[in-house]
């Protein structure tokens, strides 16, 4: 059943009226119950008491000891021997110059019966019992009753725990208030501090309450979330900034270029090619710049099933003429990827180990447990332990003249890396002796699906 107006509640206040319901769900069929009940045992007490009051009688004049007035006994207050016809013989005192307190008269064949009876004057209703005193036909009869209780002729009961049940949902509903609120005042904190929260002040976090239930997850979730947005907008700004000195530097150089071919003609070929070789560089920075962009977006293809070996195979022919390569690979390793993508981390592994190495670049591929393992390795110079994680950031060199006169945008370690990470894979820098090897570790396809033909 859909309850509009219900959503529209705050989650105390739904808590709290399911609180509420649950405890009238509970507590009105208990007190329904609990009146009847009470009802019950209170007449079955007067009843019981009623019929050993009206048997003690019977025993009495069955022996001609009936005692006058008839005293009162276990709070019985009207006792009365009945003769045929409807005479009383003998009564209590309270019972005295009464008429009989019921018209019912027990037949023969059933000589003890209970009544209800409303027709006394001046009286409430009485509960009580009537009992034959001997088997005779005209036996006198003796009738034993007491005054109904004023609750039960009255709502007086049903009110009184009617209280209590309203008074008991009220308690209830308190404290599901209370206790949600201290429950949820977390909650509310870490809202109002995440609307104080800007991009322009990132350090901020929201506060984490004690314990470890679902609330204090949420806020420790919450502030790694913060943290990841501080350094992606960090990143980003340093990313902006990296990337317009890098624009910068061949867009300067194209205009220096025309500039200085417009002013001595003679130099308008050698400043042409310039400009194009700028352009060039422009060109392949915006290239990769789009490329990043792309890797893990909504954009990219479907995974397919690659061979690394393959793959590798296919990347070192166009590049056979660069530095020589040993190669170390074993077939079959096959992964779940994108294939133009992984080929070309591959392949900025490869252009790297070739810019870098002294004569040789040693390229394996193995299997290590549920991982694929490709090794690019170079006999060049070492890379610092401070080094080998700021290389994989966009536009970092450590050799910047070196790179920009081989070409290197200051991208193709850092494509490498988020390609293989989109992969939920890993990249990273180890020493070797007399060189430097990068690893790639990329999870395994699982097997081929059943061939449906």
């Amino acid at each position: 059943m859909s309850l509009p107006w219900l959503r529209t509640r705050s989650i105390r206040a739904r808590l709290t009226l399911v609180a509420v319901a649950i405890a009238l769900l509970i507590l009105i069929p208990v007190g329904v119950g609990g009146n009847l009940i009470t009802r019950r045992l209170v007449i079955d007490n007067i009843f019981e008491a009623s019929q050993n009051v009206a048997s003690q009688v019977s025993a009495e004049i069955r022996m001609g000891t009936v005692p006058s007035p008839i005293p009162i006994r276990d709070e019985i207050d009207y006792v009365q021997v009945v003769a045929p016809g409807g005479r009383v013989i003998e009564s209590s005192n309270p019972a005295r110059d009464l008429p009989p307190v019921t018209a019912v008269w027990p037949a023969p064949d059933n000589r003890i019966i209970r009544f209800t009876s409303c027709a006394l004057p001046e009286k409430s209703c009485v509960y009580g019992v009537g009992i034959r005193a001997t088997t005779d036909a005209n036996s006198e009869v003796v009738y034993a009753a007491r005054e109904a209780p004023t609750f039960l002729t009255t709502r007086s009961l049903a009110l009184a725990i009617a209280v209590q049940v309203a008074l008991l949902t009220a308690l209830i509903g308190w404290l599901a208030w209370k206790i949600t609120g201290r429950a949820l005042r977390p909650v509310e904190d870490i809202t109002n501090e995440l609307a104080e929260i800007t991009v322009r002040d990132l350090t901020r976090r929201v506060p984490v309450p004690p314990g470890d239930d679902e609330i204090a997850r949420l806020a420790r979730t919450a502030n790694a979330t913060l943290g990841r947005m501080q350094r992606a907008v960090e990143q980003q700004r340093q990313f902006a900034a990296d990337a317009s000195h890098e624009l910068r530097t061949p867009i300067a150089g194209i205009r220096a270029q025309l500039e200085s071919g417009r002013l001595h003609v003679e130099d308008m070929p050698e400043a042409i090619e310039a400009a194009l070789r700028d352009t060039d560089r422009l060109e392949a920075i915006c290239t990769d710049l789009l490329f990043l962009a792309r890797v893990g977006s909504a954009e990219a293809n479907v995974k397919e099933r690659v061979d690394l070996a393959g793959l590798v195979g296919a990347r070192l022919k166009p590049s056979s003429e660069r530095m020589p390569r040993k190669l170390r690979l074993e077939p079959g390793v096959v992964v779940e990827a994108i294939e133009p993508q992984l080929a070309r981390a591959f392949g900025e592994l490869l252009d790297n180990a070739d810019r870098h190495a002294a004569s040789e670049v040693t390229v394996s591929l193995a299997t290590e447990g549920c991982e694929a393992v490709l090794t690019v390795q170079n006999d060049g110079e070492g890379i610092a332990e401070a080094d080998r994680e700021r290389i994989f950031e966009r536009f970092t060199r450590l050799d910047t003249a070196r790179s920009r006169m081989r070409g290197g945008t200051g991208l193709g370690l850092a494509i490498a890396r988020e390609v293989v990470e989109a992969h939920h894979g890993t990249v990273r820098v180890e020493p070797v002796p007399g060189g430097v090897s990068f690893v790639m570790r990329l999870p395994l396809a699982g097997p081929p699906p059943p061939d449906d033909r």
